[in-house]
């Protein structure tokens, strides 16, 4: 079957298009026949290797995933071939204490997919049939292949850990990314005011579309002074940190006493440095998070099917074209996620 896949760690180059065996679905799992599926900016720390984590190689890419049930093995009873679903991104062994209270996230095994286990970039996955969630039938394959593993850590940021409130400020970094779409429709449906940073005037106004009250652009404006201004000196109620050691101190610093700081990504670089007194003499929280519980996708899904939420595709490559797709990514080109077709 053909499948984007890594022989070793690096650049663009390091994208591999071709053949490796089809897999063999166990007790418990499901065959997915994949349609569609979604870059992610792990995708790249994964195929240039990222510190302390040993990646078998071969290794396939991708975490978001949708398509059609191919085949089910053994004591799977609430799948059958031919079913549309999407396919929840966290692994987790579904047998440990956090497992059991719901906390999969939390679990000691807790992997994703693409990340150590193998990818969803392919023609045919094998996933725990608990991983699969139906898609809604208005969407395609392509919408549906944009929502998990972002939609899934927004929720869980803001939902699930923030409890975001009504009329609180909520600053959401990259407006335009993945991660950046999912919050400000989240946090807009929770009833918060937006602020979103992004790079263009075009991505601005797609921003206030979904939601965004107030848009601010980066490369031109200081977002600290600008946030400041725009809340009347008192700063935000949480930001949505997924810029890294560009943004981290600014972030920190648009924070109202008693805000929540919400981490889930550095894709500008992980190394930061703070004034611990900022933290304590402000009351300020600090979440770090790693995808989220998948119930929350479910919740997520339910939120689609009312048409409360909903998937932002920037645009669609031929599997055979991965390269160019991640580097559109890289470039910061899109607004919304990037999907593969298969």
């Amino acid at each position: 079957m053909k499948a984007v896949y890594l022989q070793d760690h690096g650049g663009i180059e390091k994208l591999l298009v071709g053949d490796v065996p089809e897999p063999i679905v166990g007790r418990g799992e499901a065959l997915v026949r994949v349609k569609a599926c979604a870059l992610n900016h792990l995708d790249v720390w994964v195929r240039m290797g990222i510190p302390g984590l040993d990646i078998p190689l071969p290794h396939i890419m991708g975490s978001d995933a949708a398509g059609v049930v191919e085949k089910v093995g053994p004591d799977v009873r609430n799948w059958t071939p031919g079913q549309r679903v999407l396919v929840a991104p966290g692994l987790s062994c579904a047998n440990c204490a956090s497992c059991r209270a719901g906390d999969d996230h939390l679990c000691e095994q807790y992997d994703i997919l693409g990340q150590k286990s193998a990818g969803v970039f392919s023609e045919l996955i094998k996933v725990p049939a608990t991983n699969l969630v139906p898609i809604p039938a208005q969407f395609s394959f392509e919408q549906a292949a944009s929502i998990p593993l972002v939609f899934t850590a927004a929720w869980h940021m803001l939902v699930t850990l923030d409890k975001v409130r009504n009329d609180e400020w909520v600053l959401v970094h990259a407006g335009g990314s993945g991660v950046g779409i999912a919050a400000i429709q989240v946090a807009k449906l929770h009833g918060a005011k937006v602020i979103a940073t992004v790079g263009t005037p075009e991505k601005a106004a797609k921003a206030k579309a979904l939601g965004a009250v107030e848009t601010i652009l980066y490369q031109e404006k200081d977002f600290l002074e600008e946030t400041r201004r725009i809340t009347g000196g008192k700063g935000v109620d949480a930001v949505v940190e997924h810029i890294g050691v560009s943004s981290f101190s600014k972030s920190l610093a648009c924070l109202t006493v008693g805000g929540r700081m919400l981490v889930c990504g550095a894709t500008s670089g992980r190394e930061v440095s703070f004034d611990l007194r900022a933290l304590f003499a402000r009351n300020i929280t600090i979440f770090g998070v790693r995808m989220g519980k998948r119930i929350g996708l479910v919740q997520v899904v339910t939120n689609m099917a009312s048409s409360k939420l909903k998937p932002v595709v920037d645009k669609v490559f031929p599997i055979e074209e991965v390269a160019a797709a991640t580097r559109h990514m890289e470039e910061r080109k899109n607004f919304g996620k990037i999907v593969l077709t298969v």
